[in-house]
């Protein structure tokens, strides 16, 4: 099922032009060659480079046996797919170009023994219409200092800087015992980190994968194209990551530039009505300890409401609600210079469905938008209570779905730059009949998503009881905004793919902010109880 999510507030993707300005480009060939100087990108007719040696034996044509020939390099990371068991990908090469140029070589094999696999489907960049499945348009990385989701270029003449099954004569299946050689250039994450984490449709992020600056070493017989030969676009997606407070009287969105502070409405106003509680005072002292902070000089606020009434009465709502917040916040406020900028939208650009009242709740509220404070909030400092139990990890939950008794295991809850964390667990269907397993979608912002994904789940911070949500990956299009969730999709191109066999695992993740210095969470997966799990 697809699902069409409203427009985000204040959010666009970010699309730059590089051009060739005479750097050096990927080097072809083995390491000890020197870097060639002129374009070895595809033509543009679509064809191979003409550097590209023209006898088959030599070009990495379909898939290589594990014999001789084979791709024997070692693997700098791996992941298996969510959706297809017998589907293996491996990071053999992750290069830095010119010093902003990022290389990934991937390694896809079918460790199965029975069925071919189609390599494209589950590799494809699933945020944008390709026409086609043939390109590895899905290898990315996650840059999460500057919260960006990193994807290859696409020059003028295709979708994708990346390998093309037709061009690249790749063979459109993986046979059993088999593997493919595959590569995306894109560009490198911000910072110069010296690792960083490798992001793909199919399975979970592959984290603190090294990154080498010496030259590229493609497999024998490929040749990269050079990102600075022609002019590409940077596709590069913009990471929000929310959380709310307990009683749940705000949420804040955090994309790495801005934070978007959503008070409740409920909270602010009595029904109707556009004059402040007694009870909104805290939250908006909060909000404006927040901007005090913060080193932004313009503040905007905006008025939202649900789809309930019309819009002869929610834009006027809206909008004397904004300008009540404006003037309760400049009073508030302890630094000068500050200037605001209030409007009302009225229900026009809901941040999640309207079809329940936990949505509508969300959808009514005044929205603070401000440059994010550096330094960041100081939390309180853990408590003993709150460190985790040894034997934390590996930790283990049962419930039941569809009729069918499952175990959740989380394996993981990884701290990343940024104070960003990722999230791995996994389900294991321990009936005697496949099943699905609906309760991973079951959550209040599954309608505001693109693809039905294994959202249902929630961090809470044991020191401040702040509760966090799976991050967003916020796409520009024509019209608006789409939004993705920075975790396993169980829609889109695999479709129906999320019914688990009896006995078989699956693993997912999710992608959340987590609060600086924590050592543990409480993560609330589903329908399964809570469960402690340490912060690595």
């Amino acid at each position: 099922m697809v699902r069409k999510p409203a427009p985000l507030a204040a959010v666009t993707m970010a699309t730059v032009m590089l051009t060739s300005c005479g750097l050096t480009g990927v080097p072809q060939g083995g390491g000890g060659e020197e870097r060639q100087s002129g374009p070895a990108a595809e033509s543009p007719t679509g064809s191979a480079p003409t550097s590209q040696p023209a006898a088959p034996e030599t070009t990495a044509t379909a898939s290589s046996p594990a014999g001789a020939g084979a791709d024997t390099r070692p693997a700098l990371a791996s992941t298996q797919s969510t959706h297809t068991p017998a589907y293996k990908v491996e990071v053999v090469g992750l290069n830095r170009v010119a010093g902003k140029h990022l290389v990934v070589q991937l390694r896809l094999s079918n460790t199965g023994t029975g069925e071919n696999i189609s390599w494209t489907g589950e590799l494809g960049d699933n945020t944008r219409p390709l026409g086609e499945i043939r390109w590895a348009s899905g290898i990315g990385v996650l840059d999460a200092a500057a919260r960006r989701w990193l994807l290859p270029y696409k020059p003028a003449d295709s979708p994708c800087l990346c390998s093309d099954e037709r061009r690249d004569d790749l063979g459109y299946f993986i046979k059993p015992g088999e593997s493919l050689p595959v590569y995306a250039v894109l560009p490198a994450p911000s910072g110069n980190p010296a690792t960083t984490t490798v992001v793909t449709p199919l399975g979970p992020p592959m984290m603190d994968v090294p990154i080498s600056d010496e030259p590229v070493t493609p497999p024998a017989g490929q040749t990269f194209p050079d990102p600075e030969a022609q002019p590409v676009t940077v596709i590069s997606h913009r990471i929000m990551t929310p959380s709310e407070s307990p009683d749940r009287s705000e949420e804040t969105t955090d994309d790495g530039e801005d934070l978007h502070v959503n008070l409740s409405s409920d909270v602010l106003f009595a029904l109707n009505r556009a004059d402040l509680t007694a009870r909104s005072r805290a939250v908006l002292t909060r909000t404006a300890k927040l901007i005090d902070i913060s080193e932004g000089a313009t503040i905007t606020v905006e008025g939202h409401a649900d789809s309930s009434g019309t819009d002869a009465i929610n834009d006027p709502l809206s909008q004397r609600r904004a300008q009540a917040v404006q003037r309760a916040l400049s009073g508030l406020l302890t630094r000068t210079g500050v200037r605001f900028q209030a409007k009302g939208y009225g229900s026009r650009r809901p941040l999640y469905g309207n079809e329940d009242e936990e949505g509508r709740r969300r959808n009514r509220r005044v929205t603070v938008t401000f440059a994010k404070p550096r330094p960041a909030e100081t939390r309180p400092a853990t408590t003993p209570e709150a460190d985790p139990a040894p034997g934390g990890r590996g930790l283990t939950a049962r419930g039941k779905d569809d009729g069918q008794p499952f175990t959740l295991e989380v394996t993981g809850l990884r701290r990343l730059p940024g104070d960003l964390g990722v999230l791995t667990y996994k389900i294991t269907n321990d009936g005697d009949a496949e099943a699905w397993h609906h309760e991973l979608n079951r959550s209040a912002e599954w309608m505001s998503y693109k693809y039905q994904a294994a959202g249902n789940v929630r961090l809470t911070d044991p020191a401040t009881r702040r509760q966090y949500l799976p991050g967003r990956i916020v796409v520009q299009t024509g019209d608006g905004t789409d939004a993705y969730c920075a975790c396993t999709e169980l829609a889109g191109v695999r479709v129906g793919t999320e019914k688990i066999a009896p006995g078989r695992t699956k693993e997912f993740w999710s992608l959340f902010a987590l609060p600086a210095g924590a050592s543990s969470a409480q993560v609330k997966i589903a329908q399964y109880p809570p469960l402690r799990v340490p912060i690595r």
